[in-house]
């Protein structure tokens, strides 16, 4: 059916649900890691916490969404993507407290990234299937820039839709996909362990590998070693400028999964294309 639309529709619509996405994802990316604290703490540990820990969503929708300094519920109106953080002046309606400009980066980035997906796989199943791949990076990305994690309850599920999304061969062929997980877990786990033989640090973390995995279910082995060379230099790189302008010190640790995120991100769009120019220029 959307096959028939004008394509000028089709990226309205995307850009709206962008923007929907962008809004949950906010509170997703501030709820959850919560939500691990909380049960964390609790104790002792019991199989129903266990339980609750994968399974339970209700932290998602309760407390309802209220302002982070006089803890004032918002009203709907409140809460309209964009629009509200505009109209508001970036502050509550109740105290005056700023909102964070996270709101409405994170809110037109996954519009703009949801836009930019219909632009190269269509309005099918195809790009559903690369939405999903892109919300959750961004949603990774952003929890692991402040919190320092990369949760299971998304690093997991995120693997598995990969492996399903390429039993037909949507991105990769199956066994390509496979490989890709394995090999995406695998690797990281002989760095992190050579790295911690040598320095006696721990450069990585367990997450890091779990989402190599996943992008390497999803986009197959191939293009891994693209992912970890891109993310490798622009981490490097931004880690540094930081140290030089001193927003960072030497020793402060810098999480991975964004750069992880934001090159698996450009391989999705243009992993293949990439590789091709790599072999040619090598003669290969």
């Amino acid at each position: 059916m959307l096959e028939t639309w004008p394509s000028w529709y089709i990226l309205i619509a995307a850009a709206g649900l962008g923007l929907i996405i962008g809004s949950f994802l906010n509170v997703l990316s501030l709820r959850l890691p919560r939500q691990l604290v909380t049960l964390q703490q609790a104790e002792p540990p019991s199989s129903a916490s266990t339980r609750k820990r994968w399974f339970g969503l209700d932290y998602l929708i309760w407390p309802p969404s209220q302002c982070w300094c006089c803890q004032q519920a918002l009203r709907p109106w409140h809460m309209i993507p964009i629009i509200s953080w505009v109209w508001l002046r970036a502050r509550c309606a109740h105290c005056a407290a700023r909102i964070s400009v996270r709101y409405p980066v994170m809110e037109v980035g996954t519009a703009l990234a949801t836009i930019c997906v219909v632009l190269q796989f269509g309005s099918g199943l195809t790009a559903l299937y690369a939405s999903c791949l892109v919300w959750g990076l961004i949603t990774l990305s952003a929890i692991d820039s402040v919190e320092y994690i990369l949760p299971d309850q998304l690093t997991l599920p995120l693997l598995w839709l990969g492996l399903i999304a390429n039993l037909t061969g949507t991105f990769v062929p199956l066994t390509d996909a496979v490989w890709g997980a394995i090999s995406g877990y695998v690797s990281l786990w002989f760095v992190f362990h050579i790295f911690h033989l040598i320095t006696g640090k721990e450069g990585l973390g367990y997450g890091d590998f779990k989402l190599y995995a996943a992008l390497g279910a999803w986009l197959g082995w191939e293009l891994l070693p693209q992912i970890l060379l891109f993310a490798s230099l622009t981490g490097a790189l931004v880690g540094a400028g930081l140290i030089m302008v001193g927003k960072r010190d030497r020793q402060a640790p810098l999480p991975f999964g964004p750069f992880l995120a934001s090159a698996g991100g450009i391989a999705l769009f243009y992993g293949a294309e990439i590789n091709q120019w790599y072999l040619g220029m090598m003669g290969l």
